[in-house]
């Protein structure tokens, strides 16, 4: 098998894993998947598994890294540059919206272990400082476009963004809100009205 053979069905067994993880822990929860579980759903052996992750947490928060890596990529593809902050805002969070519910039940977990989070690890702060840098570069280049105060700190407005988006998420699995299109206005009311206490 060649080096380039190798490398992809290393990524698809990694993958296989992930999308196992995301079935499982909304089917059982998380706490009561195992690795063994995980195993029989990918259709592999457990030391497969511990050839790519040591623990459950690095699989949680493997989805995570996907999902940024994910949001802001396409992101870049979608919107320019030089779009609207609200416009860049809005698209962010629809995109990371529409990849956590794609799975519907593993989403309620991502959002529960985002605001109580069990997995206190130096790989989840580096998950966490990826988001925010990417963030932070969006929210940099509308301070230099007199879009928002420049003196505004960009880890405070990052938290305070995604916080909204988390709310407008957690609606979903409170009952408040009930459909996409729901999500989709209801977070441009709160970007628009986060925007009008911070615009340059």
């Amino acid at each position: 098998m060649t080096s380039g053979k190798r490398e992809q069905k290393k990524a698809q067994t990694r993958k296989a894993i992930v999308a196992a993880a995301v079935d499982l822990f909304s089917e059982k929860g998380y706490e009561k998947t195992s690795i063994e579980d995980l195993a029989k759903v990918a259709d592999i052996g457990k030391s497969t598994i511990y050839t790519y992750f040591n623990t459950k947490e690095e699989i949680f928060l493997a989805f995570c890294e996907e999902e940024v890596e994910y949001s802001f990529s396409a992101l870049r593809d979608r919107v320019d540059i030089d779009a609207p902050l609200i416009v860049q805002l809005h698209t962010l969070f629809m995109l990371q919206y529409g990849f956590v519910t794609r799975n519907r039940e593993f989403g309620r977990i991502l959002v529960r272990e985002t605001l109580f989070p069990k997995i206190i690890s130096s790989r989840a702060k580096e998950t966490d400082q990826k988001y925010l840098d990417a963030l932070g570069e969006i929210l940099t280049y509308a301070k230099e476009r007199g879009e928002i105060r420049p003196e505004l700190d960009n880890f405070f407005l990052s938290a305070h963004f995604y916080m909204l988006y988390l709310g407008a998420l957690s609606g979903l699995y409170t009952g408040y809100i009930t459909t996409p299109g729901e999500i989709e206005a209801g977070l441009l009311i709160l970007l628009n009205q986060a925007m009008q206490g911070i615009a340059g």
